[in-house]
């Protein structure tokens, strides 16, 4: 029982650390700003214990504070769900159609892609979100989404009060001043609340805490609808990526197929279904899904296994001519490579001069490749990949005569 408990403090304890990162640094704080602010200058414009307009103003506040925090914490703490180490299909024929995960010594299954950051297969992976420095996937969508909605809503209300506040405050105090030039003689018949001080201070971080609602107003709002658009479609951002990329697989080639995606039940509320249920808990385990009528179980994991073998066909070998020490935005491999680093959390690699790089896809200033190692237990791994500037490195001249370049690399031309 004691090594119970302790295994449960541990883990809690490994959960609360997801809130030392920048992204939930972020987001708590300026939750807390705007939610403060609001209160206060609810209290400043509306006080809610003389009015019921007042005191149902104030409930609201508090309502979209822990609305959006419960959901918040719910998809950061209760997670994704992962697949189980280990893990392999029932049939083991059935493997033939699946990936397999050597970090996690596992077959992947349907709709599930392993986390780098998360250093595990998660399930019906949806992105690694650093706002909640935690991923997006089967058991966490619907309440991120559920965020995704209040926070903007939240911070309308919010944005409102600051609006009144400013103008009602500014207003008092000119017709104060007015009033008492002119020795206003109905002075007896107005409110005898007296004014609450609202200084330049106070201004200030009222139109601060404005920026900051109408900022994250839109930002999220964005966000809301791109995963919304999805959701109704019954799909994930990678698996909407993978679609993409089916169909430029076989328009490249020419070839006599066509793609469907497995996972459409063919009307929106169905697909709604699949993530927003009453009890709150996803529909299934995450390991298996409905289909389609006229779609296989693993259409899916059967297309990202083409994909990946047309990946290796269609790669190139380059070799790094100039060393890059992994930087984000390296100022010394020219203007142009510094302000089109790839906007991703996707990881640099570091280069020496001599090394061998297989690219797989490309911009134009920059190359994403795996390292080509001639020790596979270099640095205790066995692939190492990522982004690195393009003038760092040069075709290898076996590969110069052939005319395929990296995925994306054509389009950019």
């Amino acid at each position: 029982m004691d090594t119970f408990c302790s295994v449960i403090k541990f883990e809690n304890l490994q959960e609360l650390k997801r809130l030392c990162h920048w992204g939930p640094i972020i987001a708590l704080g300026v939750i807390a700003i705007c939610s403060t602010m609001a209160m206060i200058d609810s209290v400043l414009w509306y006080w809610p214990l003389h009015t019921t307009g007042g005191s149902v103003n104030f409930i609201m506040l508090i309502n979209w504070t822990v609305m959006i925090l419960y959901n918040y914490f719910n998809a950061m703490f209760i997670g994704p769900g992962f697949v189980p180490l280990g893990w392999k299909p029932e049939n083991s024929q059935d493997s033939m159609y699946l990936q397999y995960c050597k970090v996690c010594q596992a077959y992947k299954a349907p709709r599930s892609h392993h986390c780098r950051k998360c250093n595990r297969c998660v399930m019906k992976m949806d992105h690694h979100c650093p706002w909640i420095n935690n991923c997006c996937g089967y058991q966490n969508h619907a309440s991120f989404t559920l965020f995704l909605l209040l926070a903007p809503l939240g911070c309308i209300h919010a944005a409102f009060i600051f609006v009144m506040t400013m103008y009602t405050q500014l207003y008092n105090r000119l017709s104060f001043g007015w009033n008492t030039v002119k020795i206003d003689m109905s002075a007896a018949r107005r409110d005898p609340l007296p004014i609450i001080p609202f200084g330049l201070a106070a201004f200030a971080a009222t139109l601060f805490a404005l920026g900051l609602a109408l900022g994250t107003t839109i930002a999220v709002g964005m966000l809301f609808f791109i995963q919304m658009k999805i959701i109704l479609r019954n799909k994930t951002s990678i698996e909407s990526w993978i679609e993409e990329k089916a169909k430029d697989r076989i328009q490249y080639y020419q070839l006599d197929e066509v793609f469907v995606f497995p996972y459409d039940m063919g009307s929106r509320w169905k697909n709604f279904k699949q993530v927003f249920t009453w009890s709150g808990v996803p529909e299934g385990d995450g390991l298996a899904w409905p289909v389609r009528e006229d779609c296989h179980q693993y259409s899916l994991t059967i297309e990202q296994l083409k994909q990946k073998a047309d990946k290796r066909v269609r790669s190139v070998r380059y070799r790094v001519i100039e060393d890059y020490s992994g930087a984000c935005c390296p100022l010394n491999k020219g203007i142009k490579t510094f302000f089109t680093s790839p906007c991703t959390e996707e990881p640099r690699i570091r280069l020496q001069k001599g090394e061998f790089i297989l690219a797989t896809r490309g911009l134009r200033y920059w190359l994403y490749g795996d390292k080509i190692l001639d020790d596979a237990s270099v640095e205790g791994v066995s692939r190492i990949r990522g982004w690195f500037p393009r003038n760092c490195v040069e075709k290898c001249p076996c590969d110069a005569e052939t005319d395929q370049a990296p995925e994306g690399e054509k389009k950019n031309r």
